[in-house]
């Protein structure tokens, strides 16, 4: 439920000069939106028909902002992941979000898919007493996109395509408690064999996007809209039948 429904807070003018932010992700299965102000997530979507997203975003964006009594003009950012992910699922948010901002002049924000997951266990981590936190997207078969983050979001292994074996993450994993999370935590916990490793289920992305695009915004850190590209990580291939 929104905060709208609940009745919490005041909906604000939509004239106000407050960072109001469009937030999308599709980089995995599920995708999400999610209308944030000042940070506070006011509404948010889901949708787990991946070939759906393209379709089903427009539509959502719009009834979110009827809901609360805005017009797209309203908007002061738009703020995408990045990747890595879903090839499909990067190109149609990144299509959307420069929409958006070439038509109402407005920035574009965006973040890494991985460090998007850490950030939403970052707390819990913490209460577990873990030193990094291993984010996992799925990539097919046993390859996940992965990177590893301390708890302060500081990158301890780069983004990367990984194909899991036992011995993955062996020498990190040696002296180090580890937070795995994502939809790619099952591959690996069915072959880790260590003691130091621990799961943590990560909350909505979208969510977590909410309070990042709003730090980002206060910050001016903006991504360039003609050069921006998603973050694929490896080359996409079809396949084609004969």
């Amino acid at each position: 439920m929104s905060e709208w429904d609940a009745g919490q807070k005041a909906r604000p003018s939509p004239g106000s000069d407050m960072s109001l932010i469009l937030n999308i992700d599709t980089s995995t299965q599920t995708g999400g939106l999610s209308l944030s102000l000042e940070g506070r997530t006011l509404t948010s979507r889901e949708n787990s028909e991946q070939k759906d997203h393209a379709a089903w975003m427009h539509t959502e964006i719009k009834k979110m902002l009827d809901e609360g009594g805005y017009q797209p003009g309203d908007l002061k950012a738009v703020a995408i992941t990045l990747g890595p992910g879903s090839y499909t699922g990067l190109r149609v948010a990144m299509a959307a979000a420069k929409g958006f901002c070439y038509a109402l002049h407005i920035p574009l924000i965006t973040e890494s898919s991985l460090k998007l997951l850490a950030f939403s266990v970052r707390a819990a981590a913490i209460n577990l007493g873990a030193s990094w936190i291993c984010p996992m997207i799925d990539a097919r078969r046993m390859e996940v996109f992965t990177a590893i983050y301390s708890t302060d979001l500081t990158e301890i292994l780069p983004s990367q395509a990984l194909v899991l074996d036992a011995a993955s993450f062996e020498s990190y994993l040696k002296d180090h408690s580890i937070v795995f999370t994502g939809n790619g935590t099952g591959k690996w916990m069915a072959i880790a064999q260590s003691e130091h490793v621990q799961v943590v289920e990560a909350i909505s992305p979208v969510l977590s996007l909410s309070r990042i695009s709003y730090q980002k915004y206060q910050a001016g850190e903006f991504t360039d809209i003609i050069y921006s590209e998603p973050a694929y990580l490896k080359e996409f291939h079809t396949h084609t039948k004969k």
